[in-house]
């Protein structure tokens, strides 16, 4: 092959690369918007399951709450024989939650023709209570949590 010749041959092929470098800067350009896609996706994810995983915890600990707030006041009935309503917020590691609790004593007629005492407790815990420090928050925020523990005997 003459140095010409191969010069010519040499010159066929720059615009094949010059083509195929334009379709690279695409390919290029696709992924990269594809890659931050799903980086964006993964993120949003992420955020999502560690909200999520807060307020697992969050109601987790107004559960406890609601259930000390049942245990109180059975303690105060059994103790002081008295059955009354009362707000108060949670020791300890509880203390970001708020307990309304509710004792209610009605008489029951029995199919013997006796009566015999109802008596209802009702424990309410949540972490946003309304401005008179009560729960349930009937306008609560994004991350309010409510527990509520009945208990009838």
């Amino acid at each position: 092959m003459t140095s010409r010749a191969h010069m010519l041959s040499h010159l066929n092929r720059v615009p094949r690369l010059r083509r195929a470098a334009g379709v690279t800067i695409v390919t290029a350009v696709f992924l990269l918007v594809v890659l931050a896609g799903l980086g964006v996706a993964i993120v949003a994810l992420s955020t999502a399951q560690h909200r999520a995983s807060a307020l697992d915890l969050l109601g987790t600990r107004a559960y406890e709450a609601a259930r000390s707030g049942a245990q109180y006041e059975m303690f105060q009935l059994n103790r002081n024989n008295t059955c009354g309503n009362v707000n108060f917020q949670a020791p300890g590691s509880l203390a970001t939650m708020t307990v309304s609790v509710t004792c209610s004593t009605i008489s029951v007629n029995m199919t013997d023709g006796s009566q015999q005492a109802k008596t209802t407790i009702v424990s309410t815990a949540c972490n946003q209570p309304t401005a008179a420090g009560a729960c349930p928050n009937p306008a609560p925020g994004a991350d309010y949590v409510q527990r509520v523990v009945q208990v009838v005997f």
